[in-house]
């Protein structure tokens, strides 16, 4: 349980709207509703009733709302008696995730970093997700949103954020092998492949061709995960992509998801040097990354 969060539970409690909460703290409405989950589940019990309009206080709530204030109150007393003596976080941090990642996961993870250390900016770089480990080893980012690795170098931390879903998805128009993917039984010899020439989405492919039994016919080995779902779009081949991916492509409606064996999803999250935990920066974004993710 953390100030923030009890901040946020009792702007929620007077406003008793969550999109009304979210833009007066500056915080997305996605962002706000994990925060409370998180100090719901750290109360043990749901603080408040929720609909399509408004939110209530449950019982439990608003026994913790008077406990909150107290908490808050003396929290700004001690704070302000000390703020000549507080060290403001200053400074840049070298950010790498790819373009989906950037509107996806990134938004909610920076809205609620921003609200606790203002002062410090970001260099956002964006590429093939594929490239986010190399980066950081090479020293061309402090910190990458990546998929993680099924073996992560030594010298690399890890911490998850989301687990991101994979499907086969293919055009949903006529193509040269619409008729191969009728039927009950598909014949994927006859159907040309479009996959990501490496990285963690190649490797769950890999894994999914050994299931399957299949030889795969390789269309195309792309770099981006975007550049799966155009081509696929594009009636080009059969495609393996994120789901995220999918679900925020400008071309998704030109593709469908074919009903066939699952594909293992990956854990997206943070990664950065071992080394780097150590800079004030960099820990002040990990803090935030490890209290992002809910597991389900």
């Amino acid at each position: 349980m953390n100030i923030k969060s009890l901040q946020l539970f009792i702007h929620l409690c007077d406003s008793q709207s969550f999109s009304r909460t979210a833009t007066a703290m500056h915080i997305s409405p996605s962002a706000l509703s994990r925060q409370i989950q998180k100090l719901e589940q750290e109360a043990g019990q749901r603080l408040f009733v929720r609909d399509n309009r408004s939110v209530e206080l449950t019982p439990a709530g608003k026994r913790l709302f008077p406990v909150a204030m107290k908490i808050v109150s003396e929290w700004h007393q001690f704070h302000t008696s000390n703020s000549s003596e507080e060290q403001i976080l200053k400074g840049e941090i070298r950010l790498f995730c790819s373009v989906t990642a950037s509107y996806s996961h990134l938004p909610d993870l920076l809205s609620e970093f921003r609200l606790q250390h203002p002062f410090i900016e970001f260099k956002l770089s964006t590429g093939d997700p594929a490239q986010a480990i190399d980066k950081v080893l090479n020293d061309e980012a402090d910190i990458a949103i990546s998929a993680q690795p099924d073996t992560l170098p030594a010298r690399l931390e890890f911490e998850t954020i989301s687990e991101i879903p994979l499907s086969v998805i293919a055009p949903s128009g006529v193509s040269q092998f619409s008729e191969a993917l009728q039927g009950n039984e598909i014949d994927w010899n006859q159907v040309p492949f479009i996959v990501s020439e490496a990285g963690t989405a190649r490797e769950r492919a890999n894994s999914w061709f050994k299931a399957m039994k299949i030889k795969p016919n390789i269309y195309a080995q792309v770099s981006g995960h975007e550049a799966i779902v155009s081509m696929v779009a594009l009636g080009c081949g059969v495609g393996i992509a994120p789901d995220v991916v999918i679900n925020n492509s400008p071309v998704k409606d030109k593709i469908t998801r074919l009903k066939t064996t699952s594909i293992a999803p990956f854990k997206l999250g943070v990664v950065c040097k071992g080394s780097q935990k150590d800079n004030p920066l960099v820990k002040a974004l990990w803090q935030v990354a490890e209290n992002t993710y809910i597991a389900p």
